[in-house]
Order: C-alpha cells, then structure tokens, then sequence
C-alpha cells in the first residue's frame, strides 16, 4: 500500500486519508479501513445514456471521481475484490445527489477515505499496509495420501491456490495401480506449486503431511526438477522446508506454522509474532489458569487491573456495524497500552485468528495470576445453572397443572 496523503486532525481526529492499493493483499486493508457512515472518493466507469437532437440515444462508459457515503462493504476472498455500496453525496454531470452507487476499488488507482473520527486500530492498519518490510510471504502444501492443499501465506491473510484430489488405489501384491496413482498426486501437486508460487518472492515453502508423503514429493520434485532441467526450482530447493502435520486439510497449516524452523524463517514478522503469541496463551491457559482469560468481560477486568502483558484481538471485531461495539474494543485497546501492555490484531484470514475468533475473538496473557476472575466465572456459571434449573423446575409445575390452569371447575 502507498500513502498519498493523510489529513488528519489531531484534535478530534476527523480527516481523510489518500492511499494506492499497490497489490491483492492492500484490499483486505482497505476492506478493515471502509466502514459503514465513511465517505469514499475513488475513480469508477459509469454507464451513461446520451440523447441527440433527433431523439437517438447513444450509450457509452465515462470514467468519472465519485465520492459516496459508504452503505456496505463486501470482499471477495479468493479474488480479493473489494465493493463499496452507498449514496453519491456530491453533485455529479453523469450521478445524481444521493444516487445509489457501487465503487470496485482498483490496484494502482488512488482512493480517499474519510472519517469523523480516525482511531488507532485504523492508523496502526495504515502504518502496518505501507510498510514494506513487514511482508514475508510463505507458501505451504499439506498432504496426505491422495489430497493436498496449496496455501499461500501473507502477512494478513491465508489464502487456498489449489486443492488436489486423486483417487489412489490400495497397495496389492502384484499390482503396480497404487504406485502410479501416488505419482500422478505428486505430479499434480508439483505442477500446482509451479503453477500458483512465485519463487522470487517466497521465502519458504513448507511440505508437510503425516508419515513419509513430504519426503517422497521432495523427492519426486527433485527428480523431475533435474530430468527436466528446471534449474529455478533447482535453486529454490534450499527453501523447502519439511515438517510433520496431522493432515492434508487447511487446518493443518497452523500446526505446521508453530515449528521452530518455520518461525526462524520469519523470525519477527507480524505473522510469526501472532502465532508465537497465540500458542503462548494457549500454553498458560493449560499450565497457569488465573494468567489467561479470553472473553471481553473477563480481559476487560483484567486492564482495569493494569494486568493485561499480551492482548489479543481478532480483526473482526472492529467490522462491528455497532459504533458502540466498536469504541468498546478501542477503549480496551488504548487501556491496555496505557498500562504498558502489547496489543495484537490477528486477521480472520490466518489460520491463528480462526482459532482466535473461536474463543469470542479476544484473549490475554496476564503479567500476574487474578484468581478472582475465576471466580468470577465460576460463580457465572453456577448463576446461570441456578436459572436454567429455574426454569426448568417452573416447566414442570406448569406442566402438572389440570388443563385450564387455575380455573375453578
């Protein structure tokens, strides 16, 4: 992403922000940026029905700037398509005043957004899509016997390039149909990777499976690599990282992402950060209960208390179409901060902010234990038992009742 310009007013923080979307990943960006009640500036073709003096009509596209008040929002994943819906809010020759209006946000094309009010989540956004050092993109094949799954991992985003299927026959004596079809898999699978990865921007490529599959799609690349005199791939050999998961599926990726050999690779990117941080809470949460809690209410009694060392934030809460639910995760953001605490937005498109959206989108790692919090949740439990046994027992008394309930025969 490219910063064109940022105007932003230091006061109450209304302004604009001017950006260029250099590739796919900066329209997720922007897709975290754009929220219902922003306005949109960008250049979009309009279809345009002219009429002569002789009362013939002529329909054209014109390139026009227009600038909406944004309604919705929608992305295309796999595409990653960005559309942004609303009304025209300035007089227009082709639009009218308050015409409805789809904008398709295109690479290399400036667009402005503006806002009443620029919260850090947004800023830090900003500062995280224009800067260049921070991408490191991986790319990882899982697999098992006859299926695997090709991912591409950015620092926002995980995205499917191919999924491979092959029916393999079983292995019986004196046949040679298991053989062939465990060649055909590797042969599609290799032919996917060349497919679908850019060996000059890949840092790593990880091949990973239970049992021994990795080792003989290693082999079978290496082999054919040479055969056929491939001498990129030949070169790129060293980047190839084989580790162990459990499956050939997408879910298998954060397994393979926790190896101590693929966070060398990535060392201190956002990415590997996240994940690192993720599997932390995880392993506190196990050994060291009253230090990790997830759920706002827990965490947020967590900050008052200045206890919060790591916060962690699934992206998906700041989408929030309520204004209030929104302010409500910035203010425990800046409260954290506040307290000296590090705050971590993981994107719902990792396989580590999946996980994360599971367990209510937050959680953190306390520098001290908080057992009242516990407590806490122990005794909200129990109140919850006590009603819905309540309301049970009050099914039952109305259930035993004659017909009529307590009319007088």
């Amino acid at each position: 992403m490219k910063l064109v310009r940022k105007s932003i007013d230091v006061k109450d923080g209304a302004g604009s922000v001017a950006l260029i979307a250099d590739e796919p990943e900066d329209m997720w960006h922007a897709y975290n940026l754009i929220l219902p009640g922003d306005q949109l500036r960008a250049s979009t073709i309009r279809r345009v029905v002219s009429e002569s003096a002789t009362g013939s009509t002529d329909k054209s596209s014109v390139r026009i700037s227009l600038s909406i008040q944004v309604e919705s929002v929608d992305f295309d994943v796999q595409a990653c398509i960005l559309r942004v819906n609303g009304r025209n809010v300035e007089e227009n020759k082709f639009v009218k005043l308050g015409g409805y209006h789809t904008l398709d946000l295109e690479m290399h094309k400036p667009f402005t957004i503006t806002k009443d009010s620029w919260d850090l989540i947004s800023l830090d956004r900003i500062d995280l899509a224009c800067d260049v050092a921070a991408r490191a993109e991986i790319a990882a094949i899982l697999l098992e016997e006859g299926l695997a799954t090709l991912c591409l991992v950015t620092p926002s985003m995980t995205l499917v390039r191919a999924r491979i299927e092959v029916n393999v026959p079983r292995k019986r004596k004196g046949s040679s149909g298991h053989e062939k079809g465990m060649k055909r898999f590797f042969d599609q699978c290799f032919q996917a990777i060349l497919k679908n990865i850019d060996f000059d921007v890949i840092k790593v490529l990880i091949i990973a499976s239970p049992g021994f599959y990795k080792d003989q799609l290693f082999e079978y690349m290496k082999q054919t690599s040479v055969q056929s005199e491939n001498k990129q791939f030949l070169q790129f050999l060293p980047k190839l990282l084989l580790i162990h998961c459990s499956s050939g599926q997408k879910h298998a990726l954060a397994e393979a992402l926790q190896d101590p050999g693929v966070q060398s690779q990535l060392e201190d990117t956002k990415f590997a950060v996240e994940v690192r941080a993720l599997s932390k809470f995880f392993e506190v949460l196990a050994k060291d209960p009253d230090r990790a809690f997830y759920g706002y209410r827990h965490v947020s009694m967590a900050a008052e208390k200045g206890g919060v060392a790591t916060l962690l934030l699934s992206d998906d809460l700041f989408r929030a179409q309520d204004v209030a639910t929104r302010r409500k995760y910035i203010a425990l953001v800046e409260d954290v901060k506040a307290h000296g605490g590090t705050v971590l937005v993981l994107s719902s498109l990792h396989t580590s902010g999946e996980q994360l959206k599971n367990l209510t989108g937050v959680a953190a790692v306390l520098n001290f234990p908080l057992p009242e919090l516990s407590r806490l949740e122990d005794e909200a439990e129990l109140a919850e038992e006590q009603e819905e046994r309540a309301a049970a027992d009050a099914g039952d008394i109305l259930d035993a009742l004659p017909a009529g309930g307590n009319a007088r025969g």
